[in-house]
């Protein structure tokens, strides 16, 4: 694929994750998508064959399942504090550069299967860290547990963080970092042997 067929990829998807963010996805059109990407609406079509095509591939694309992996590849030290703040801030910072792409998504019911779709990335987040929970366990540093309900425990901790801020009403004066070092600090303290 060359430069500018990239570029002009980059461009439509930020600018329907834009659009979409602030109209819905039924409130936006291709032409508009297109104006505002500065293409014609015809590269568009040549790209992605249409909107939804279009945001499912944004989805697929800006979502963590690609960072997570390169994560855990390439920055796991065998520690489960330092281990589980990399892991919880790179989640946390995904999330949220990613929170347009969820207002949309989670706003429109005729995109569930987009939905569905985009699950594989919290799967592979699953994968992951049940590996790393399993292989800490064999390193002796971690208690003998169900590596599988650790890791999904953390996950849906981290999830609920992130959604209870969503839609820009926290129910709570408790900063991310502390949150993180609170919850962090339980599953060490719960975990290590």
């Amino acid at each position: 694929m060359n430069t500018l067929k990239s570029d002009n990829r980059s461009k439509l998807m930020l600018a329907a994750i834009d659009l979409m963010a602030e109209k819905g996805y039924k409130g936006v059109s291709t032409k508009e998508i297109a104006a505002a990407a500065g293409v014609s609406e015809m590269t568009l079509f040549r790209n992605f064959g249409s909107k939804l095509n279009l945001l499912e591939e944004a989805v697929d694309r800006y979502h963590y399942s690609i960072e997570m992996e390169k994560l855990f590849k390439e920055h796991i030290k065998w520690d489960l504090k330092a281990d589980l703040y990399t892991i919880c801030r790179m989640y946390h910072e995904i999330m949220q550069h990613n929170r347009k792409l969820f207002l949309i998504v989670l706003g429109d019911n005729e995109l569930v299967g987009i939905r569905e779709k985009a699950e594989r990335h919290p799967r592979k987040l699953l994968e992951l860290l049940t590996d790393y929970f399993n292989e800490m366990q064999r390193k002796n540093k971690m208690i003998s547990t169900d590596a599988e309900t650790q890791a999904i425990t953390f996950m849906w901790m981290n999830y609920g963080a992130f959604m209870s801020q969503l839609f820009g009403a926290s129910i709570t004066k408790v900063t991310q970092q502390n949150f993180m070092d609170s919850s962090i600090g339980l599953f060490v303290k719960a975990l290590t042997p």
